[in-house]
Parts: C-alpha cells; structure tokens; sequence
C-alpha cells in the first residue's frame, strides 16, 4: 500500500522516533508499504515518520540514485544507532521526500558505522563511506527529529524561509502521494 508521505511543517517529522519491539505489529507489510510508498515517490531512502509514524525504522534501495557506485545497496535498518562518525565532512546536494521541490549541499561526514537490526532480526554492526554514508545520515536524521535544511546554515535557512513557510500551508508541487501538515490544505 503507497501511504502518503509526510510534508514540512508536520510536528512528527521533528520528533525522535522510539525503538521498535519485535513482534510488536507486522513489520514485513510496514517495510514492503515503505518500499512501495519510496518507488512510486521515486525516492532512494524513506524512514517511518516520513510515512507519520514515529518508530525507529528506515528503508533505503540507492542504487536508482548512482547505479554504479550504489550497486544493490538495499537495505532495512531497524532500530539503528550510528555509533561513530569519522572523515572530514563533505557538501553533498540533498533533497527530501519530505520537503519537495527544494534542494541544498548538505555537509556530512565521510564514513559511519551503524548498529541496528535487519528484517530477521539480526543484530548487525557496519562501517559504509562515500554516498553510503550519506543516504544512511539523511534517512536516520529523520528518526532522530532532523531534517536536511536543519543542517543549513542560518543565512541559507533564511532564503528558504518562504518555500518552506509555503510547504507547511499546503502550497507547493508534489508528484506523489502526500499529507500535509494538521489543519492544512
């Protein structure tokens, strides 16, 4: 089932996610609604708040975005945890499912290693780099409460202003599926 996904302005989308208990509801069909819900937005990551629901849960199939150096990167992380960061930080543009139509270089850093949980419930420690790295930084910001503009800087927050005032009132261009904020629209 495509769920629509979430916009800017939404109180969930700056909330820290909680962690999931297993067997707590049925998970295969929330990750393969996730997948389907990212395809048909044309999105390359989605984390559960992007879909209003406030769990510690994220998706990701990149390679669409960067076929050669993001070759079957398709993975579910539940409950994760970045447990280091390390590498200088780099700009990267990034744009979110979540904020559409708006677009901006993004620093972050280079490598990370991760703990979290697979689909089967196997606990799992991993170091990615490069755009690994980064897609895996933006979709687990969502589930600590952050969003890619909160990592910008103040003058570059200020030009952005009114798009993003623009998005929390229902005003703007989505070629998907989307819910905006409470009482708007």
């Amino acid at each position: 089932m495509i769920h629509p996904i979430v916009v800017y302005g939404d109180p969930i989308l700056k909330k820290v996610a909680v962690d999931i208990e297993k067997d707590s509801f049925d998970l295969v069909q929330l990750i393969a609604d996730m997948y389907e819900t990212m395809y048909a937005a044309n999105g390359v990551g989605i984390a559960a708040p992007q879909i209003g629901k406030s769990i510690r849960l994220f998706v990701i199939d990149a390679e669409p975005f960067d076929k050669k150096r993001l070759k079957g990167f398709k993975k579910i992380f539940i409950n994760p945890v970045i447990i280091h960061q390390d590498g200088d930080k780099w700009a990267y543009e990034e744009g979110c499912l979540s904020i559409p139509g708006i677009r901006y270089d993004v620093h972050r850093h280079s490598t990370i290693t991760i703990k979290y949980f697979d689909e089967n419930w196997v606990e799992r420690t991993e170091t990615y780099d490069d755009l690994k790295a980064r897609v895996i930084q933006h979709e687990y910001d969502h589930i600590e409460g952050v969003l890619f503009v909160d990592h910008l800087s103040s003058l570059k927050k200020q030009l952005i202003k009114g798009k993003l005032t623009n998005i929390s009132r229902g005003k703007y261009e989505a070629d998907y599926r989307v819910k905006a904020p409470i009482g708007k629209r």
